[in-house]
């Protein structure tokens, strides 16, 4: 039995499911900042091992990570931080994201049953 106002064909195809699906945010977050703990340790070595120490490009990063240089010990520590921000910023983006796919189904959801409901009166 189908409920008013509903078509036969309201089931997605698994394309558009996968589409619209939520995307994790633990699991974005990790992901992201595995990434970026991984960039910030692998260019301050990359950094270490190609330049001089008086030519050194990752300096700034001292500036926003606490306890960053660019030497091994710094590249860990930066790595932590990068990893923790990178996390906080990929789950952030995941919340908006899931955020505005709900609204957005919810608002184009309550527009159909509108449209669909709108000669109800006519029926009376």
């Amino acid at each position: 039995m189908t409920r008013p106002f509903e078509h036969e064909s309201t089931v997605l195809p698994l394309e558009s499911a996968l589409a619209f699906a939520p995307i994790h945010k633990r699991h974005f977050g990790t992901a992201i900042g595995v990434a970026a703990a991984l960039t910030v340790f692998g260019f301050t070595i990359l950094d270490l091992l190609t330049h001089p120490p008086e030519a050194r490009s990752l300096e700034l990063l001292e500036h926003f990570f606490t306890g960053y240089s660019v030497s091994l010990k710094g590249a860990s520590i930066g790595g932590l931080w990068a990893f923790f921000v990178g996390w906080v910023g990929g789950w952030f983006v995941a919340f908006c994201r899931n955020f505005v796919l709900a609204a957005t189904v919810f608002w184009v959801r309550a527009r159909a049953n509108l449209q669909a409901s709108r000669d109800f009166f006519d029926h009376i």
